[in-house]
């Protein structure tokens, strides 16, 4: 019998160490700050492809708050590296479009960290709708702080 109070214990710190992980990267003031250089949302339904996490549901509801009634899409020209999309003639990428509100699309910016890591733009899917893919941005693919190349002098 110890051993399942151990165990509850233990589901209980993963669950709330999960929660406490979940507050900071999509509710905290913390973390991410909308650059202001990118351009306000159009108070329309958007259309995005998503084809890494948010293909599934409860990542869905906890990042943007609903399913996004996704459907099935296809994004050709690309194939995926991990998480990041790379041009790629012949290939094609499977994933779910998904319809959001200006407010979903803002948290989903928060979630890519739009103008930080992602950048999101206008492609064409396979069945001929337009929808927004987020790309990682050239200099976000090392995400490692990078120091600047120290002199050091070797003393015989």
């Amino acid at each position: 019998m110890a051993w399942v109070k151990r165990l509850l214990v233990l589901c209980a710190i993963l669950l709330l160490g999960l929660a406490g992980w979940l507050w900071l990267t999509m509710l905290s003031p913390w973390f991410y700050e909308r650059p202001d250089d990118l351009e306000d949302i159009e108070q329309r339904t958007h259309q995005v492809f998503v084809y890494g996490t948010l293909r599934y549901a409860p990542v869905r509801w906890v990042v943007m708050g609903g399913s996004g009634d996704p459907e099935p899409a296809t994004l050709e020209g690309h194939q995926r590296n991990g998480l990041d999309l790379s041009p790629s003639p012949g290939s094609q990428v499977k994933g779910l479009r998904l319809s959001v509100t200006a407010d979903q699309l803002a948290r989903l910016d928060r979630y890519e960290r739009l103008g930080v890591r992602y950048e999101r733009v206008e492609k064409q899917l396979a069945d001929g709708t337009r929808a927004w893919v987020y790309q990682r941005l050239p200099n976000a693919q090392g995400t490692r702080l990078s120091l600047p190349a120290a002199h050091i002098a070797l003393v015989p």
